[in-house]
């Protein structure tokens, strides 16, 4: 029998889950077995998977799991150097050039376990399946106005945390906009066509902020693009890819612009494609803005799990449209699945 086990988030500020109690009994009633760990931080309480039929297993016991079990998380798997046994199911960020990546890719080669990157998940025409692309860009919108804001008042933006839901993230954020200033910033989005660019969008115009939508065609020219600097806010939702064009150059550190907070949803900085290589490192839900510039100011915002700030919201999302693809779970070579496993074979052989 096929056997998923959902395992708990490790990373802090990571309270998403990727599957629902309504998702879990789908999979038992298709004859999948399924455990889930308990979680001290979860957004969906564990009482809907107990009510689904769901087995339940101590919080992070996914390494004893039994050997043909398939662990599925979201994030990152505690960084102990252990070989990996074990199919995953998760964001490896391992495929693109990432250098932190080739640690993980080592530990599945020493363990013999196989990793399917829920980022390579894709239909037979190459698109991804599921994505909380939508979700990511309208917290990094969020946080990168808070950025803004902050400037406004002469500082860096302040810790972020969890909200109850949208409405509670905008209310917040239209009274510290009016606090700020009586005119609302201009944006420029750039992958706006696309999921994650929806939903900077979405959020700037929920807030009465005027975005300019660009998406390739406005950046076929490959660069360099000085509207961007026309801009007080610059929002990349472009994940880093070869051939992406820099979007905002080293020199634009001390070029004359009105452009002060960038929020990098995409967040690829230890990739040798990042778009935006003013800045090194993400950052954290207790420091979002990175300072790399004084005169004029310029922040960063770069958060790699912003979705996890509205985490009731994304997971239900997230898990409706990944649930299909979970029921074909019994057939791990077709599909999906078997489109997966290829990508992870192309960086470590059978």
């Amino acid at each position: 029998m096929t056997h998923l086990w959902v395992r708990a988030e490790q990373r802090p500020n990571e309270d998403r889950v990727g599957l629902t109690p309504e998702g879990a009994k789908a999979l038992l009633s298709g004859g999948i077995k399924v455990t889930v760990e308990e979680s001290t931080v979860r957004a969906i309480p564990l009482q809907g998977y107990i009510d689904a039929g769901c087995e339940i297993a101590p919080e992070n016991s996914w390494p004893t799991a039994p050997a043909d079990a398939i662990i599925f998380g979201l994030k990152e798997l505690p960084e102990d150097g252990t070989a990996l046994p074990h199919r995953h199911i998760m964001f490896g960020h391992a495929f693109k050039g990432q250098h932190s990546g080739k640690a993980l890719l080592d530990r599945f080669a020493a363990g013999g376990g196989t990793l399917y990157d829920l980022e390579y998940l894709v239909d037979e025409t190459g698109r991804r399946v599921a994505a909380f692309g939508y979700w990511a860009g309208y917290a990094g919108a969020a946080v990168t106005l808070k950025t803004w804001c902050a400037q406004q008042r002469g500082e860096i933006c302040g810790p972020v945390g969890v909200y109850s839901g949208k409405d509670a993230l905008l209310a917040e954020l239209s009274a510290e906009l009016d606090a700020a200033t009586t005119q609302r910033p201009t944006a420029i989005v750039i992958g706006a066509l696309g999921r994650v660019g929806a939903g900077a969008a979405d959020l700037c115009e929920a807030m009465g902020v005027a975005v300019t939508k660009w998406d390739m065609a406005e950046t076929a020219s490959g660069g360099p693009f000085p509207e961007i600097l026309d801009h007080d806010l610059f929002l990349n939702c472009i994940f880093a890819r070869p051939g992406t064009p820099v979007f905002v150059p080293p020199e634009a550190l001390t070029a004359d612009r009105k452009l002060s907070a960038i929020g990098d949803v995409a967040c690829d900085p230890d990739s040798d494609y990042n778009p935006v290589p003013v800045y090194d490192r993400a950052t954290s839900w207790q420091e979002p803005a990175l300072r790399v510039a004084t005169d004029p100011v310029l922040d960063v915002m770069a958060i790699d799990n912003l979705p996890s700030m509205l985490p009731v919201e994304s997971s239900q999302d997230y898990a409706a449209q990944l649930l299909p693809s979970l029921v074909t779970l019994t057939d791990l070579k077709a599909g999906v699945w078997g489109r997966a496993e290829a990508k992870f074979r192309e960086f470590v052989p059978a």
